[in-house]
């Protein structure tokens, strides 16, 4: 009897390996990620009560800042009044911290969307990068980020959430000539568009 239920558990098992291994081309997994378009992807999805702001170089062509994030701030949406705070028009920036949590994208150019990775862990946000630019008379954000797993693997995309657990150190320069996106019909992005 009892190498009945085994042989009936192995079988049941090579089944479900084969079918996964062997899925036809253009099937979808049951596990199929959320995906959202661009304009979602932009949206704030959180606050940071915590962020704190120190200018630290200011000369002519020249103004940076430290924004420097606490536990349970939202960087994305953070960063964002940060820049309709101090009236970015353009400018880029680098990161570096920790979160509890983050998801991050890859872009379907087939979907034109963003497919969602959420991460529920405690991270190292490894690298950080992104700039700032104008888009309909509003800052807007575009940042990529690397973070780091417990075990020293680490997965990479772009932002649309990362929740700050210690901190987040951002280090922002502002450039002294505006910047513009445009909408891009044939991907459905905002990019910026250098000659305008």
């Amino acid at each position: 009897m009892k190498m009945k239920i085994f042989s009936g558990v192995a079988t049941s098992l090579i089944a479900t390996l084969m079918t996964s291994i062997w899925m036809p081309a253009g099937a979808v997994a049951q596990n199929a990620p959320h995906c959202i378009s661009p304009a979602e992807s932009v949206q704030k999805r959180g606050s940071a009560p915590g962020m704190k702001v120190q200018l630290i170089t200011e000369r002519p062509g020249v103004v940076q800042y430290a924004v420097i994030f606490s536990t349970g701030d939202e960087a994305y949406s953070g960063l964002l009044d940060f820049a309709e705070k101090y009236h970015v028009t353009s400018g880029h920036f680098t990161a570096i911290g920790a979160l509890s949590s983050a998801v991050l994208g890859w872009f379907d150019p087939q979907k034109k969307m963003y497919c969602e990775n959420p991460i529920h862990e405690q991270l190292e946000a490894a690298s950080m990068i992104g700039d700032f630019a104008m888009y309909k008379g509003k800052p807007a954000l575009h940042t990529h980020m690397v973070v780091g797993h417990r075990d020293g693997t680490a997965s990479g995309g772009h932002v649309i959430e990362a929740v700050v657990s210690p901190t987040l150190e951002v280090f922002v320069t502002v450039d002294p000539i505006p910047l513009q996106k445009k909408y891009d019909p044939a991907t459905d992005l905002t990019l910026i568009d250098p000659n305008k």
